[in-house]
C-alpha cells in the first residue's frame, strides 16, 4: 500500500485495505486502486450530505472524518446518485464504473460479513452497468512476424526476448518485469507471479528458449554491473526494467511497422498470443485459460471470436454459394 496517499484514510478503510492485502492477497497496486475508488465515493457522499464547505475543490475534500455512523446512513439511492455523478461529471465509461462498483461491493460486504459493523449491505441490490462487448484487438500472424523482424539496436537481444515472450506466452506486463533469474526452471519453463500473487508455470517453446538463451549471453556479461543481480530483464541504467520502459520499447517497434496510434499496446500482445494459439494452434479454451492465468473460463472466452478469414470461409462453404442466376 502507498502509505503516503492513504495517510488521511479513516481507520475503517485502513482496516479494510489491510484485509485485502494480508488476507485476500491483493497486490499493493490493486489495494491502492481500491482506496482511490473509496476516496472518490466518500468525497461525493460528503458533498451530497452537505458535510463540506460550499465551493471546496473536490480533490481537497478529506475523508479522514468518515465514521461507521455515516456509513450506516448510505442507501441504494446514494449509490445510484454516485454512479450518475461519475458518469455525467467525471465521464467514467461502463468499465470504469463497474470497477468502482466492485470496490464498493467488496468494502460493504467486508463491513457486513467480516466485521459485523453493518447489518444491511446497501450494495447487495446494486446492478452493474452494461459493458460494451468488443472483440479483443490483436496483431495478425504477419504483423507479429514483422514486429519481431524489426527489432534492432544495442539492446536487440533483450528486446527480441521480451517481444517473443509476450507473443508466445501471453504473459502480463507485471509478470514479465517481475521475472528473476532463479525463476527459470530446466531451461524451458518460467515461474511468474500473476494477479493476486498467484504463481504459475509458463512453458517455453523453441522460439522462447532460443531468444532467452541469446539474451542471457548478454545479461550474464560480468561487465553488466547491475544493481539488481537477480532481475532477468535489465534497463540501460543497470536496474530491473520498469513497466514504463517495456511499454516504450513496444511502442517503438509498433511504430517501426506503422501500427502506432492504432490502439495497440503491451496488453494487446497478450491478446495476440492468445488469439494465435486459439486460431492457428487449435488450443482448447480450457488449456488457454491456464496458459493466460485467468481465474475463470468466462474471461478466456473472448478469444473464441472468429477471424474475418474464418467468417469468409464459413460463408463460402454454404452449398448455395456457387449458384448463379439463369
Amino acid at each position: 500500500m502507498n502509505q503516503k496517499i492513504m495517510a488521511n484514510a479513516p481507520k475503517v478503510i485502513k482496516d479494510f485495505l489491510g484485509y485485502l492485502q494480508t488476507i485476500k492477497g491483493k497486490s499493493p497496486k490493486t489495494v491502492d486502486e481500491y482506496y482511490l475508488d473509496l476516496r472518490t465515493f466518500f468525497r461525493f457522499i460528503k458533498i451530497s450530505k452537505n458535510l463540506v464547505c460550499p465551493n471546496t475543490p473536490f480533490n481537497e475534500i478529506t475523508i479522514e472524518d468518515i465514521t461507521i455512523d455515516l456509513i450506516k446512513q448510505i442507501n441504494l439511492t446514494d449509490l445510484y446518485d454516485y454512479l450518475n455523478y461519475v458518469l455525467t461529471e467525471r465521464n467514467n465509461n461502463a468499465s470504469t464504473r463497474s470497477r468502482k462498483i466492485s470496490s464498493l461491493k467488496s468494502f460493504f460486504k467486508y463491513l457486513t460479513n467480516k466485521t459485523d459493523l453493518l447489518e444491511i449491505d446497501p450494495t447487495k441490490e446494486l446492478d452493474m452497468p452494461k459493458k460494451k462487448k468488443s472483440l479483443p484487438k490483436f496483431l495478425t500472424l504477419e504483423q507479429s512476424l514483422d514486429l519481431l523482424n524489426c527489432v534492432n539496436g544495442i539492446y536487440h537481444e533483450r528486446d527480441y526476448c521480451i517481444l517473443t515472450l509476450f507473443l508466445n506466452c501471453g504473459m502480463r506486463l507485471s509478470e514479465l518485469v517481475g521475472i528473476n533469474l532463479n525463476d527459470i526452471r530446466n531451461n524451458n519453463t518460467l515461474k511468474v507471479i500473476g494477479k493476486g500473487n498467484k504463481e504459475r508455470i509458463v512453458y517455453l517453446n523453441d522460439a522462447c528458449v532460443n531468444a532467452l538463451q541469446n539474451y542471457l549471453k548478454v545479461r550474464s556479461n560480468p561487465n553488466a554491473g547491475t544493481s539488481d543481480k537477480n532481475a532477468l530483464f535489465i534497463s540501460k541504467r543497470k536496474k530491473r526494467i520498469s513497466p514504463k520502459t517495456v511499454q516504450a520499447l513496444v511502442y517503438k517497434y509498433l511504430n517501426c511497422i506503422e501500427l502506432d496510434g492504432q490502439g495497440y499496446s503491451v496488453h494487446k500482445l497478450r491478446h495476440t498470443a492468445a488469439t494465435l494459439m486459439y486460431q492457428h494452434g487449435n488450443v482448447d479454451i480450457r488449456i488457454l485459460k491456464d496458459i493466460l492465468g485467468h481465474a475463470n473460463l468466462g474471461t478466456t472466452e473472448i478469444y473464441t471470436h472468429l477471424s474475418s478469414k474464418q467468417i469468409e470461409q464459413a460463408v463460402s462453404s454454404n452449398p448455395l454459394s456457387k449458384v448463379k442466376p439463369r
